[in-house]
């Protein structure tokens, strides 16, 4: 009996001894990034440099898969029901978590359950702007070209309830101007459009159009964030163009699904921050006039709540649902 009780003592002792190394065993297989949306659009500027950092950083490929449609939910969603063993993660704009929930009379997941919060990657005011034909260089002008138009003028979204959506629903609102919506599935066919002249003006992140305002083919307006960005100095804010109602901004964030054990989810997120302060995802930062956002994953689920608080109120003024 003595020697069955020394036995058992001591496979628990080599059981205990060896949990943290079985913590700390992440990742133990390719890991997959999905990204809610087609490829090309500003979760994907996002997405693949992290994607490289942690294929360098963990020694495991690491590849980012678009899954876009129904404004972030497909996507969103797969990664919710998802193994929760740190393998498969999301990176999504905030649409999908804080503002679909409030918009779609259907949802396939549930965000605040369904998935845990990893951490905040990056956060960047909105920029409206027009084709160039647009005969209007200030916030004054377009709001009296809209007007003259008697519901004939139209704003490109990334998709319905996004962010972009959602401020051009404010603006019509703020403004009383008879606009028409035109969504796309994410950023990419909407900046298109734009460039090409079938939609007249838009909302979108410094992330996102930024290479086309330097290129000329779009005409910036005005800047949605609460100062002006340092990569369009001489764009007014909405606040100094006479709509500060306006203020808004796209996030981009990292989660996992729910069930992800807990010393994962931090290793992920250590691993996270260390590619965010690396030469690659600095220069994103830069690119996209953002300052580095990366948090705990604790005080980003405290960033996330607030944010379902603010566009759920947003939502529901601007009168949004989508079947």
């Amino acid at each position: 009996m003595r020697q069955v009780l020394c036995a058992t003592a001591l496979v628990a002792a080599c059981m205990f001894a060896s949990a943290p190394a079985l913590a700390q065993a992440w990742p133990t297989k390719p890991i997959t990034i999905v990204v809610p949306w087609p490829a090309g659009g500003p979760s994907d500027t996002v997405a693949r440099p992290m994607a490289k950092g942690l294929s360098d950083a963990v020694g495991k490929p690491t590849i980012v898969d678009n899954r876009g449609g129904a404004g972030g939910n497909i996507g969103s969603a797969l990664v919710a029901a998802g193994p929760a063993d740190g393998h498969t993660l999301l990176i999504t704009s905030s649409a999908p978590i804080v503002i679909n929930p409030y918009i779609y009379k259907k949802m396939p997941f549930d965000p605040q359950k369904d998935l845990v919060p990893v951490t905040n990657l990056l956060r960047v005011p909105l920029v409206l702007v027009v084709h160039p034909s647009v005969m209007a260089s200030n916030l004054k002008e377009l709001v009296a070209l809209v007007r003259s138009k008697n519901g004939d003028f139209q704003y490109a979204s990334s998709g319905n309830g996004t962010p972009q959506h959602l401020t051009g629903q404010l603006f019509k609102t703020a403004a009383k101007l008879d606009l028409v919506h035109i969504p796309y599935k994410g950023s990419a066919g909407a900046i298109s459009d734009v460039i090409a002249g079938h939609a007249p003006m838009m909302f979108d992140s410094t992330v996102a159009i930024l290479p086309h305002i330097r290129s000329g083919k779009v005409r910036a307006i005005a800047v949605t964030g609460a100062k002006r960005s340092p990569q369009l100095p001489d764009i007014p804010t909405v606040a100094e163009a006479g709509m500060p109602e306006l203020e808004t901004y796209a996030w981009y964030g990292m989660f996992a699904p729910a069930k992800t054990p807990n010393d994962v989810v931090t290793r992920i997120n250590v691993e996270a921050l260390k590619v965010m302060k690396g030469e690659e995802y600095q220069r994103v930062l830069k690119e996209a006039g953002a300052e580095f956002v990366g948090d705990t994953p604790e005080n980003f689920a405290s960033f996330v709540k607030a944010e379902q608080s603010k566009w759920s109120r947003a939502a529901k003024a601007s009168g949004a649902s989508i079947d």
